[in-house]
């Protein structure tokens, strides 16, 4: 397992190189061009830039999260050729500088859904919070002012210049069914995949957050079955999953250290996160500690451990703590707690398998 930490960027993250580096373990940096709208190539020379910033600090960016994909391929519109083109040569871009995996969705519209940011929780931290009733009532817009109410820092999957067109893209989706999205996934990975696959690069699709349609779109990254699915589209070990145990975790029938075990030569990118899933379909973003949450952390890091996974994991979404402001989900504290909290199991994972069975000293007395 090798660790790795999501950062936004100077200027554009709370989260300074320096802290980073003071977190054990940490050997990468999950990055992005968020300034860069989807669909356009990403331009060499801010990729450089980026290149130069984790050089000082040592860090390798062998994980981009994400390179995003544009509606109209999604939407399969006679357009997307001109968009998987710019997708392609950014693959070659990112694959000059050591890039091994990218992450990457296909959730049509929004990238995930919350309908609060800071849910007080009763030790007076705040967290991520899906009101599934509220989720049902409320209108898209309102939605889109709730998250993109911090204004000085950007939220992935969030863009204003794609949300701008709201009410065009939901018209444009009620032409588009489930099977409809998955005939425009399976053009846009059978476009896109011999490239990667030439560049040493592998694909690394997030499942859906959370993991079932809302407001009518179509979503399809949502449990065991459909990932298989999606292995089959091209079967190829660049066409890959990045496995995030909070979203998928939100359905409590997904059986996540089973995905890891069937699906774990295909697997270059993990995101381990722990969320409460209430009775009701609402569920809170907890600490990555098992019993804290529904998720069975635990048991999702000795699955990984089983097979002796070899790819990138982060800790992903944290709660916000002592008082730390920050982007939602991304601050400092809990996601370093988080790390210290895989590694615990891991090592004692490690150490547990190199322990001798212990012969029982009564074994053979009559």
């Amino acid at each position: 397992m090798r660790m790795v930490f999501r950062w936004f960027g100077e200027g554009n993250d709370t989260v300074s190189l320096d802290q980073i580096k003071q977190i054990p373990g940490v050997e990468g940096l999950v990055w992005s061009l968020h300034d860069v709208p989807a669909g356009e190539e990403w331009p060499m020379e801010k990729i450089r830039e980026i290149r130069e910033q984790a050089d000082k600090h040592e860090f390798h960016l062998d994980v981009v999260e994400s390179v995003n994909v544009h509606e109209d391929i999604k939407l399969g519109l006679p357009s997307r050729d001109r968009y998987i083109q710019n997708y392609i040569r950014t693959i070659e871009k990112l694959a000059a500088v050591g890039v091994k995996v990218v992450c990457y969705n296909f959730m049509p519209v929004f990238d995930w859904a919350r309908t609060d940011l800071h849910k007080m929780m009763d030790d007076g931290s705040t967290a991520l919070f899906f009101e599934k009733s509220k989720i049902d009532g409320i209108d898209p817009f309102d939605l889109v002012r709730t998250i993109n109410h911090n204004s000085m820092l950007t939220m992935p999957g969030w863009e204003p210049e794609r949300l701008a067109h709201l009410t065009t893209l939901f018209e444009a989706y009620r032409r588009v069914s489930e099977e409809d999205l998955w005939e425009h996934l399976s053009y846009f990975l059978n476009a896109i995949i011999p490239t990667a696959e030439r560049c040493g690069i592998q694909m690394a699709i997030h499942p859906d957050d959370p993991p079932w349609p809302i407001f009518g779109l179509p979503r399809i990254m949502t449990s065991q079955d459909n990932l298989r699915r999606l292995l089959s589209l091209v079967d190829s070990p660049a066409n890959g999953i990045t496995l995030c145990s909070g979203s998928l975790g939100a359905n409590p029938d997904n059986d996540i250290p089973a995905m890891i075990r069937e699906f774990g030569s295909r697997i270059p990118f993990a995101h381990i996160r722990n969320v409460r899933v209430y009775d009701n379909g609402d569920f809170i973003e907890t600490s990555h500690r098992t019993q804290d949450g529904t998720v069975d952390i635990a048991g999702i890091v000795k699955a990984y451990h089983d097979i002796g996974f070899e790819g990138y994991c982060r800790p992903d979404h944290g709660r916000h703590l002592w008082g730390e402001q920050c982007r939602p989900g991304y601050g400092l504290y809990d996601r370093a707690l988080g790390i210290m909290y895989l590694w615990g199991l891991w090592d004692a994972y490690g150490k547990a398998s190199q322990q001798p069975e212990k012969r029982d000293s009564h074994a053979g007395i009559a």
